[in-house]
């Protein structure tokens, strides 16, 4: 019997890899946090660098989520519908929903370049990190801002990977033989 596997490229495997590994930084902003909250109370010596560095990196972690989402077949279906559909139909609406992913990523990505250009340069063209405007004043608003640019260019590829990938299952004849398989 031919099982109906999620389409996984070499990219998607990388970016798997890479999130379980940048998921430790999850603990880390639960260490700080628990520094910060220690500091405070304990100690009525709050920190000025804990809450900016955990939103950052949180924010950071968040980004790539849609990315480790994709590579791992997480990402928000309504299954009610597409459970019950053929495997044929299933192709077709995630050959939709990767046209839909390219077009949103694609808009994204101008979107995140636009970003990084007004928080990394000035104007008139020297380069000018944004900060945070906050007592510490870390750069943090314009290397997240770059994490969303990169994070949206490397989730277009990945769409168009699937979208290929996808497109030469179908045409293969795959999803006929999964249908002959369980009639």
């Amino acid at each position: 019997m031919v099982e109906n596997k999620a389409v996984q490229t070499r990219l998607d495997k990388l970016i798997a890899w890479l999130g379980e590994k940048l998921s430790l930084i999850f603990l880390f902003i639960v260490v700080i946090s628990f520094y910060e909250v220690f500091m405070r109370y304990a100690f009525n010596a709050p920190t000025i660098w804990v809450h900016e560095t955990a939103a950052f990196l949180g924010g950071g972690l968040f980004v790539f989520g849609g990315s480790y989402a994709l590579a791992t077949d997480k990402h928000v279906r309504v299954v009610l519908f597409y459970d019950n559909v053929r495997p044929k139909t299933k192709a077709y609406l995630n050959i939709f929903h990767h046209i839909m992913g390219v077009i949103f990523s694609v808009m994204m990505t101008w979107a995140g370049y636009l970003m990084v250009k007004d928080s990394w340069f000035a104007p008139w063209g020297e380069l000018r990190l944004q900060t945070s405007a906050t007592a510490w004043n870390p750069p943090f608003p314009a290397y997240l801002k770059a994490i969303i640019f990169v994070t949206m260019i490397v989730l277009t590829i990945q769409f168009i990977l699937h979208l290929i990938a996808e497109i030469r299952r179908l045409s293969s004849g795959y999803y006929s033989q999964l249908e002959d398989e369980n009639v």
